[in-house]
């Protein structure tokens, strides 16, 4: 019996991991709490393998957000579109704690209902790439990532030619990466991989926000720092 197609490996030299530190500063009481009691009962863990069943209940998509930050642009598409379910993958301790501290009220951090179409992934997302199924996903979101902006650092960058086969190979045919950046070199970085990509088309650019994208802080701190943000729509082929 045929076994398939091999899944797509990390190439040989990207980096173990994609990003830097954890944590910014040592966290405070409340934000261990988050960590230890509301934490695990989001966290996707083996949920992966089967990530449609992972929620409290039915879902008619599921979309992951790589690297959400404070969480708000997470929000938006869960209360935005009430069909979907929302993996939402972070490693940064303090953007897990803004998040976790607007779901739950101090002090019912064991026991506060929590969103039953969210999940969390505190882990490299591509970790959970190469654990979700084929076709699983029917959306990506990679909103103002990192842009490490150094040409030695180009491979850290999540938007990356070894890295795309990984995408690729977990959003059905048809479904979208969609991307965000207000950085000109990262920018061009967009440009230059999915141009030369085989597996994504582009299906739309905008210099505004578009009106289904969620606001965020990064975007409104790039209008004050006087950079202008992009907005990209990648189909998969």
């Amino acid at each position: 019996m045929s076994e398939g197609p091999a899944r797509p490996q990390i190439a040989e030299g990207i980096p173990n991991r994609l990003y830097g530190r954890r944590r910014s500063h040592p966290l405070r009481v409340r934000q261990a709490k988050l960590l230890d009691e509301t934490l695990p009962r989001l966290d996707l863990g083996a949920g992966a393998a089967n990530p449609a069943a992972a929620f409290d209940a039915p879902v008619d998509e599921v979309w992951l957000e790589v690297g959400f930050g404070g969480g708000e642009h997470s929000e938006g598409l869960l209360e935005r579109n009430p069909g979907i379910g929302l993996i939402a993958s972070e490693v940064f301790e303090n953007g897990l704690c803004s998040l976790l501290s607007r779901l739950v009220p101090e002090g019912q951090e064991a026991t506060a209902p929590l969103p039953g179409r969210l999940r969390l992934w505190p882990r490299d997302a591509r970790h959970l790439l190469d654990q979700l199924p084929e076709g699983s996903l029917a959306r990506l979101y990679l909103m103002f990532p990192d842009p490490w902006p150094k040409a030695r650092h180009e491979k850290r960058r999540f938007v990356n030619p070894a890295i795309m086969p990984l995408v690729a190979r977990v959003l059905r045919p048809g479904g979208e990466w969609r991307v965000a950046t207000d950085d000109p070199t990262y920018q061009e970085w967009v440009r230059q991989c999915f141009g030369e990509s085989p597996l994504f088309e582009q299906a739309a650019f905008d210099d505004t926000r578009p009106a289904d994208w969620p606001a965020t802080r990064y975007e409104a701190k790039a209008y004050r720092e006087g950079r202008q943000p992009m907005w990209w729509v990648f189909r998969k082929r």
